[in-house]
């Protein structure tokens, strides 16, 4: 192989990990509107990318890669409706597919790509579709993620993720769920599965211990890419700035939350010079943007708490006040027991740990089995003296502790705490 072959065949190859990378779901959201099939669009794609490695690197790149894949998938599709055994009712599909292919032929200029990703993430997360099966969708769909790399983030089998999507995918298909974008009166609604989803995708990076730490990262970074984007196809929505400033201001502190040996390291103990300095001040400027719309959701609240940690200078001088307070809007949108154990914590810091433990006996029926409960009230009675109160439900957390990081981290607090440091 000379030189110059070689150049060619790492330039295809390059410029097709980049359009799976940064073009794989508008590509395939393009494909699916055109051919309503969310199996035959991915099979088709992938067919398209094949051909465009073997002509790349023997012809070189075309003017617009993406337009060529896009074209060239379509074809592929043609092909595989011809091959299948229905091949008749499908004459009428095939024709209309035909005649926009000789369209886009008798142009001179490149054509177009819609950018039908809009439409592609609410289908990916209607709520006809299990949670699980919605993750999993949007970061194979939209995200361009191998079925491979998502069943590692979620330590499912190769196997078993994928029978997830296929049936994932069936459903759509055999119930009929429409590949559009809601109407006002759906939109608040269908928006928060869009956002929940996505948030899902980021807390399984950000907060889980399971599995490879680059992948955690990885799935992280995904989840705020997917947000930018959907943030580009609806730049006037408070609530997904303020679910993106929220996702920037958690990841900022990544690099604090484990210390050289890998141990977590909580919030208050963490050196603040660690902190991404750079996201806190994209993140803060999101959120800004957001609040000024006057439109409050449970993810820009979230965000000002989040936002309130990145301002202070240490643990101390938090403004543990306004957190309570802003607990309380969040409970107005999120009426449940975990918003207020989260309000519970900040309050032993705004007022006192004693009223805290007061306000958490309300809770002990609704979070019994809930970890962070058991977590919680060992602080808050480590804090008021009542050290053997405290272990028993210090050894219920861990108990309770599904990951050993999180069992590690417990462990480590009940053992200085019985050392008396």
């Amino acid at each position: 192989m000379n030189s110059e072959t070689a150049k060619t065949e790492t330039l295809a190859r390059q410029t097709i990990e980049s359009l799976v990378r940064e073009d794989w779901g508008r590509l395939l959201a393009a494909l699916i509107a055109r051919l309503g099939d969310f199996q035959l669009a991915e099979d088709a794609l992938q067919d398209g990318l094949e051909s465009a490695l073997v002509h790349w690197r023997r012809n070189g790149l075309p003017r617009s890669p993406a337009a060529w894949l896009l074209q060239t998938a379509r074809r592929k599709a043609i092909d595989r409706i011809r091959r299948a055994t229905n091949f008749r009712s499908k004459e009428d599909e095939i024709a209309h597919l035909m005649e926009q292919d000789a369209e886009e032929m008798a142009m001179e200029a490149t054509p177009e790509i819609p950018d039908e990703r809009l439409r592609l993430i609410f289908t990916c997360c209607h709520p006809a579709l299990a949670p699980k099966s919605r993750t999993a969708l949007t970061l194979r769909t939209l995200g361009g993620l191998s079925t491979s790399e998502i069943a590692r983030a979620f330590l499912d089998s190769e196997q078993a993720m994928a029978q997830r999507l296929v049936r994932a995918k069936r459903k759509i298909k055999q119930a009929a769920i429409p590949y559009v974008v809601p109407q006002r009166e759906q939109w608040d609604e269908r928006l928060q599965t869009v956002l929940n989803v996505l948030y899902l995708i980021f807390n399984e990076g950000y907060f889980s211990s399971h599995g490879d730490a680059q992948v955690r990262v990885g799935l992280s970074n995904e989840a705020i890419r997917l947000t930018r984007i959907l943030l580009t196809l609806k730049p006037d929505e408070a609530e997904i700035e303020g679910l993106l400033a929220l996702m920037l201001l958690h990841d900022s502190r990544r690099g604090a939350r484990e210390d050289q040996n890998g141990f977590m390291v909580a919030l208050e103990h963490q050196d603040r010079d660690l902190w991404d300095g750079e996201k806190i001040e994209q993140g803060l400027n999101i959120l800004e943007r957001a609040l000024l719309r006057r439109t409050p959701g449970p993810y820009q609240i979230q965000g000002a708490i989040s936002a309130l940690h990145a301002q202070a200078k240490d643990h101390d001088s938090t403004d543990w006040s306004q957190i309570v307070q802003l607990y309380d809007e969040l409970f107005r949108f999120q009426p449940n027991p975990v918003v207020r154990l989260n309000q519970i914590a900040a309050l032993s810091y705004a007022q006192s740990p004693k009223l805290a433990l007061d306000r958490l006996r309300e809770l002990e029926q609704d979070l019994a089995t809930y970890q962070p409960f058991h977590a919680t009230r060992a602080d808050l009675l480590h804090r008021t003296g009542r050290i053997n109160a405290a272990e028993v439900s210090y050894n219920r957390a861990i108990e309770l502790s599904g990951e050993e990081k999180t069992r590690a981290f417990l462990s480590q607090k009940l053992g200085r705490m019985l050392r008396g440091e």
